[in-house]
């Protein structure tokens, strides 16, 4: 029986498809899908978190916002001689006044685009 023959160290059998093919394909492959991936998954991953952040930062300002009103009703409470009715009149203005330039800027006619 003839043992097999190998090729002496240092050279590469020449054939049709080379050694390092399933290396070179397995490297293709992974490279494409991290390319997909880049395109696909990373976007989406920001807005995600664009919209998981926006979402804290409105709530945690709203709670903010109302505190605040809280702490300047309670400080004028406070130092402040005489009844409370007049904060309260003046918050009831000022947010009036705010909804109505609200509501108007949302029911104001669109510009005409000249083309």
């Amino acid at each position: 029986m003839v043992a097999p023959t190998t090729p002496p160290r240092g050279k590469v059998p020449q054939g049709v498809i080379p050694a390092e093919w399933p290396a070179q394909a397995a490297d293709t492959i992974v490279d494409t899908i991290s390319k997909v991936r880049d395109k696909t998954t990373k976007p989406v991953l920001l807005a995600a978190r664009g919209l998981v952040y926006g979402l804290v930062a409105g709530v945690v300002g709203t709670i903010a916002f109302f505190l605040l009103l809280l702490m300047i009703v309670r400080w004028y409470d406070v130092w402040a001689p005489g009844p409370v009715w007049p904060i309260y009149a003046f918050f009831a203005v000022l947010f009036t006044f705010g909804g109505l330039f609200g509501l108007r800027k949302a029911n104001a006619p669109k510009p005409a685009t000249e083309l």
